[in-house]
């Protein structure tokens, strides 16, 4: 999971491995609550993950979209819940002011920073993807070849990756004609430099001058 110039987003590959045989290379490990604006990605068992992510989207119903109190909620559930405590499966999820790490053992996590990786190999993501947070690559494309350096390492991570995002957030004020024409103009050109909103803002400030 990256953030990155006001956006959130989440990146996973797609192998699902029983021991040493891989049993699919096109596995979606990430999820979006639309309503919410949450997004999520998986690691360790599909079907549990899977669980979890419904249990994740009832505590954010309760809570009015509030992921903090939904992540401690659902962390309070695994805990007591003898079902769940069965549950093989970490989650990483995000949504446009907080992310979080919520382990087997019904920890919830902050991490430092605006990198996250899970799973088999989520260090070797980790590792790519604070590296990359220098470099103008916007937040998707992070997430992205964060996913790539891990597949060329770790045998239990492929490439096949699926990529879920949290769009830019903006706000206005004055005119709202002129807002408007100004959020249209910094959509083509975020849409321009691959979602580098950096280049965008700088493009638009041009164009204005």
């Amino acid at each position: 999971l990256i953030r990155k110039n006001n956006e959130v987003v989440v990146a996973g590959d797609g192998q699902v491995s029983l021991g040493n045989t891989v049993l699919k290379s096109t596995a979606k490990k990430v999820r979006k609550i639309e309503k919410r604006s949450v997004i999520a990605g998986f690691a360790g068992s599909t079907a549990d993950a899977l669980t979890l992510f419904e249990r994740l989207e009832g505590k954010l119903e309760k809570h009015a979209g509030n992921l903090s109190r939904a992540a401690v909620e659902l962390a309070k559930d695994w805990r007591t819940d003898k079902y769940l405590r069965r549950l093989e499966a970490l989650m990483a999820v995000g949504d446009k002011n907080n992310s979080y790490i919520i382990s087997g053992t019904g920890d919830v996590l902050e991490p430092e920073g605006d990198v996250i990786g899970i799973g088999s190999g989520g260090n070797y993501a980790l590792a790519a993807g604070k590296v990359l947070m220098s470099t103008d690559m916007s937040a998707e494309q992070v997430a992205k070849k964060s996913i790539e350096v891990a597949s060329e390492i770790c045998v239990f991570t492929n490439n096949n990756i699926k990529i879920e995002k949290r769009d830019v957030v903006a706000g206005f004020a004055g005119s709202t004609a002129d807002a408007l024409t100004l959020f249209e103009r910094l959509e083509a050109k975020i849409e321009k430099h691959a979602g580098n909103l950096s280049r965008a803002a700088v493009e638009l400030a041009k164009d204005r001058r």
